[in-house]
Order: structure tokens, then C-alpha cells, then sequence
């Protein structure tokens, strides 16, 4: 958590999807989704190991669900994080200097960016996120607290890569990415996402970054496991959320929660299990799930400090300064765009 990325774009998006008598389509719910995000869905519930994109987490149910699971203490990565930014906010604000363009991925409530701008005083904050609906309002209540700095939220999925629009500032471009999302790609779609904000960059940008560090399997379990269950409410609204998009009848008392951590590939999984058999349809396909069938909805790779310092090599980005907790549990880690 949060976005987890794991993108599919199929050729032919809807080619394998099992078609429906007209009677039973006639029953599917409205689908809100278009075309093509339909197609990426589908070809993901589909897969032989069936698969959902956790960008889909965040509805504006699943944004306010991630927001309590931040407050949950097993929930390590917030709290450590904040103490972080606390501890050495003064010395990030010295490295990276005021006054320059502050674009914040995956923004949610916009909360720990706003904590820095006192240190940061940027010039403009450019607040990025997939729930458009809750960034906007974010940012309404942002904009009265800060009316000195120029707003600009761009509600999109940036998963994929993009470009950003001529409304955000060229001069000094800080790509702001805290809470360990970085975690949810793959090491090597890693590299490629932040090959794209390199690019997006420019010379004089920069990247300000958290990063989740190996530590107890135990802990790390716990973290994505709690014992209240929201993040099991969370990943099962997830089923909620797809049923809007893709006019699904996913019957979500019929899914269990399930996540683990995987030493051997250094990273936690999350799913969702079937409870009974059954079949799920939805607009222009359908598949059936045995009994303890799973769709994979999440990943999120630990690192050790050093590789991810290297991974950051390998994108472009020169590491300046990396900042841990005194358990070294979680790391906080600012770079410069490598010049050409």
C-alpha cells in the first residue's frame, strides 16, 4: 500500500472473456469504467493467476479506508516516516532548497506534503492522485490554509507514466513520492517509473522519496494484517470498486482477506480468496473461482538501504542524502536528476 502497480495491457483486451446469454447480461450492473479500462481489468481477472491493479484500492471508500489503516499500530510506515520528516525536515529543506515546484504522487489528503511546505516554501504544489474527487477536496481545504502558494491537482493515473501539463512550473521540479509506493512495482518496473520522472524532471529537478526497508517478517505481517481488519475491509472494497467500474456482481461477503510476506522475493502480497465456488460475471465476460481461488491485488518490495540507492543509479537520479529512523525500519531518501 497504497499503489500498488501492476499494469496489464492486454492486445486485445475483451478476446478472452467468456460472453453471457443475453438474459444474464441484461442483469449486470451498469459499468462506469471505459472501454479500455474495462478491457484492463478483465484481461487481469482472466489470468491463469488472476490479478487486479491496486490502483483500484482507491475509491473515494478505499482513500478514506487507507487513511484509517495509517492510524492502525501495526502500521508502521506513516508513523516512521513522520518521525523522519520531524527529525530531519530542516536539513531535507537545506538540501533541497525553496522555492521550487512541488509535485506530490499518489497525494491522498495532501497531509504530508503540507507538513513541509513551512521547510519547502514552494513556489507551486502539484497534487497527483487516481480518487480525483477526494484529491479535489483536499485541496479545496489546502488552498485556505496556504493561500500564498499556487495549487494545481491533477487527478490521474500516473501509474503508466505521463507527461505533466504546461499549467505545472518547469523551474525546479521536486517529484515528492513518501509512504513506500515505490514498493508496489516490481524492482524493475521500478526503475522504468522513475525513468519517466527523471524525464519529467528536467536538469535542475529532483526527487524526494520513501522507501520501505527489510525488517521482521513478523512486523511486516502484522502491517498488512491488523487486527481491527481494515486493511481487510480495504482490499475488499477493492471488489466493491470493480464492481462499479466493470458492472460486476462480485458478492464481496464471498472473499477473504489474505497477505503474507515472502522472504525469498522480498515482498509482501496481498489477495483476495475465495470463501465457496463460484462464478462472477461481468459486463462482456465472466469467470468462475474455485473454492480458495485468489486475485492478486497487491505487492510491495522491501529494499535494503544500498539497493535502493542503486536501483536509483540505474533511473538517473544521483542519491544525496538518505535519512532512517533509529531502528532503521523505513528510509527517506532525496536525489538529483543525472545530467546527461
Amino acid at each position: 500500500m497504497p499503489m500498488s502497480l501492476r499494469m496489464t495491457q492486454p492486445a486485445s483486451p475483451l478476446a478472452a472473456a467468456t460472453s453471457l446469454p443475453i438474459a444474464a447480461a441484461s442483469l449486470l450492473r451498469p459499468a462506469h469504467g471505459d472501454a479500455d479500462l474495462i478491457g484492463e481489468i478483465a484481461a487481469g481477472l482472466l489470468a491463469p493467476a488472476a490479478h487486479c491493479s491496486p490502483k483500484f484500492f482507491y475509491d473515494g471508500l478505499g482513500s478514506k479506508l487507507f487513511e484509517a489503516i495509517c492510524e492502525l499500530p501495526e502500521y508502521y510506515p506513516t508513523r516512521t516516516e513522520a518521525a523522519i520528516f520531524a527529525r530531519h525536515g530542516a536539513d531535507m529543506a537545506a538540501a533541497i532548497g525553496g522555492g521550487g515546484t512541488l509535485i506530490d504522487l499518489g497525494a491522498g489528503n495532501c497531509a504530508k506534503a503540507a507538513s513541509l511546505f513551512p521547510l519547502l516554501r514552494p513556489a507551486q504544489y502539484v497534487p497527483v492522485d487516481i480518487s480525483r474527487d477526494f484529491l479535489l477536496d483536499a485541496v479545496e481545504r489546502l488552498q485556505q490554509r496556504f493561500p500564498q502558494i499556487a495549487m494545481t491537482a491533477l487527478g490521474l493515473d500516473f501509474s503508466a507514466g505521463f507527461a505533466l501539463p504546461a499549467s505545472v512550473r518547469a523551474e525546479r521540479r521536486l517529484f515528492f513520492y513518501p509512504g513506500s509506493s515505490i514498493g508496489n512495482f516490481t524492482p524493475e518496473q521500478a526503475v522504468a517509473f522513475l525513468r519517466g520522472l527523471r524525464d519529467n524532471a528536467g536538469a535542475d529537478g529532483g526527487l524526494l522519496i520513501g522507501v520501505d526497508l527489510v525488517k521482521d517478517s513478523a512486523v511486516l505481517d502484522a502491517a498488512y494484517d491488523d487486527a481491527l481488519g481494515v486493511t481487510a475491509a480495504f482490499n475488499l472494497n477493492l471488489l466493491r470498486h470493480l464492481n462499479r467500474l466493470i458492472g460486476a456482481d462480485f458478492d464481496v461477503t464471498q472473499w477473504r482477506h489474505r497477505a503474507f510476506y515472502k522472504a525469498d522475493a522480498g515482498r509482501i502480497e496481498m489477495h483476495l480468496e475465495a470463501r465457496a465456488a463460484q462464478t462472477v460475471h461481468w459486463q462482456g465476460g465472466s469467470r468462475r473461482f474455485a473454492e480458495g481461488e485468489r486475485i492478486h491485488t497487491e505487492d510491495s518490495y522491501k529494499y535494503t538501504r544500498q539497493g535502493f540507492v542503486d536501483l536509483l543509479q540505474r533511473a538517473g537520479f544521483a542519491s544525496r542524502a538518505v535519512w532512517t529512523d533509529p531502528a532503521g525500519w523505513f528510509a527517506v531518501i532525496h536525489a538529483d536528476v543525472i545530467a546527461d
